[in-house]
């Protein structure tokens, strides 16, 4: 078999497992199971150390430095990132994806697969998608479906037809089902030939874009026009949002997967979840006695069935409760029934709606040369904590509103201000005036941590004048 080429597909909002999943650092970059995040996990499920080839990541723009610090820290090399200005479903996604690696190889073989989804069995999913290969390799358009376990109303449903000759564990697709109420889910789940939809799939490139060219021409062209539209920046591809808001927005399923012949499904069952919610978070962890899962700084008395999540911050304490969710961050505390914790979305756009920042960030504000938390806030004056990753330094700038104080407290800094360049230390500090043009670079190998008190008549983030910056950002905020 020819090599596989992992396309990750890294969008999201971010709403349905807030707060701890936020629009500018969604559910995927968390480790929400583990010690690494799913967005990790993904990489090294399909590394080079299984046979894999480089993969490729479809991401959205906000997140670019993100994909890139998190696959430098695990050391997965990454032979391309297609940045999306804007959200459009899958489907163009994927045919983008898809134009992309036919220029190297018409018939490669794309393993498209979601950032966020948790696999337990990783063998079980390798095996899985050797048999798709072979299926796809053969000019079918392959899905995975998992096998249900329950009358599920959250997912999409795969009913099975004949089997493939030759391949034995595969079939063609009968029907795609739309997400049905309980007593439909329980006749599929009853009849035994239907599976989960997982929005997995495994395409070769030219039998994709044929489909692309037959069902949805306009898709296509409008794709292919933001591709020659998109310019190289660092190790990302970037459409402008213009061309690319002009490609119809639709899923993969509703755009080629429902209406093609060529569908094929492989139902397995590999410990798969997308965590789509906190209620699907519970059911994947190992739980207590009690049928708790409890994160963090916990104590739990008198509680069943409930999911206490304790991020930053003070310790949770439950007692005498069942069946709920409660999650904290050092920003935020969502307490919801776990029967109605599809609905916290709604939660998001109240905050949306009333311009709160916490639909969008978390207190710690991620940036390609590390993050800073705010730590307090006056009407003249705010205090950050900074860290700068080893070797990386912020852009050269300069405030018009805002003088700076810096106190190293861990590492040390190369600190330019002027004309003049200071290397500083632990316990020591340097004021920034009012118009000065400055930079903070981490020369050690160590994180470089420091407090940072700004002062001025305006402390917004849009009060940066970048005048030279490694990561291209010269014209963001």
């Amino acid at each position: 078999m020819k090599k596989i080429k992992p396309v990750i597909l890294s969008g999201g909002s971010g709403s349905r497992l807030w707060p701890l999943s936020r629009a500018k650092y969604p559910k995927q970059f968390l480790p929400m199971i583990g010690t690494k995040s799913l967005f990790v996990q993904t990489l090294e499920r399909v590394s080079s150390d299984y046979g894999f080839a480089s993969p490729m990541v479809v991401a959205n723009e906000d997140h670019r430095f993100i994909v890139n610090e998190q696959a430098e820290k695990v050391g997965v090399p990454l032979e391309q990132i297609l940045l999306e200005p804007l959200g459009r479903n899958t489907g163009p996604a994927i045919a983008a994806a898809a134009l992309l690696a036919a220029k190297e190889d018409p018939e490669a073989l794309l393993l498209f697969l979601p950032s966020d989804h948790v696999i337990l069995d990783t063998p079980g999913f390798h095996k899985a998608v050797k048999l798709a290969a072979e299926v796809a390799d053969a000019g079918n358009l392959c899905c995975f479906g998992m096998t249900p376990t329950k009358p599920e109303t959250g997912y999409g449903y795969i009913s099975a037809g004949e089997a493939i000759p030759g391949y034995d564990g595969a079939f063609h697709v009968d029907a795609f089902k739309e997400k049905p109420d309980v007593d439909t889910a329980q006749t599929y789940l009853d009849a035994g030939s239907y599976s989960w939809n997982s929005g997995m799939f495994l395409f070769r490139a030219d039998v994709i874009l044929a489909e692309f060219e037959r069902l949805q021409g306009d898709m296509l062209d409008a794709t292919k026009k933001a591709l020659a539209g998109a310019r190289v920046d660092l190790n990302f591809l970037r459409m402008t949002e213009s061309d690319f808001a002009a490609v119809p927005a639709e899923s993969i399923d509703y755009a080629i997967m429902e209406h093609t012949e060529k569908a094929a499904v492989v139902p397995a069952e590999f410990g798969w979840s997308d965590v789509g919610s906190f209620s699907a978070l519970w059911e994947v962890q190992e739980k207590d006695a009690d049928g708790n899962v409890a994160k963090g700084d916990v104590m739990l008395e008198g509680t069943k069935g409930s999911l206490v999540h304790q991020g930053d911050g003070m310790m949770v304490a439950t007692l005498g409760v069942q069946d709920l969710i409660i999650v904290t961050t050092d920003d935020a505390v969502l307490v919801a029934n776990k029967n109605r914790d599809q609905d916290v979305k709604k939660i998001v756009e109240r905050l949306k709606a009333e311009g709160r920042s916490e639909a969008e960030v978390h207190s710690i504000v991620y940036r390609p040369w590390g993050n800073y938390k705010t730590l307090a806030m006056g009407e003249r004056y705010q205090v950050k904590e900074i860290e700068v990753y080893p070797g990386k330094r912020l852009s050269l700038q300069k405030h018009h509103h805002r003088a700076e104080h810096w106190v190293v407290v861990e590492g040390s800094a190369v600190v330019t201000r002027d004309d003049e360049t200071h290397l500083m230390s632990e316990n020591q500090s340097i004021y920034l005036p009012l118009g000065a043009v400055h930079r903070l670079e981490n020369p050690g190998k160590i994180p470089l941590r420091l407090v940072e008190v700004q002062s001025g008549s305006y402390l917004g983030e849009d009060d940066i004048v970048r005048l030279e910056d490694d990561f291209h950002r010269e014209g963001e905020k």
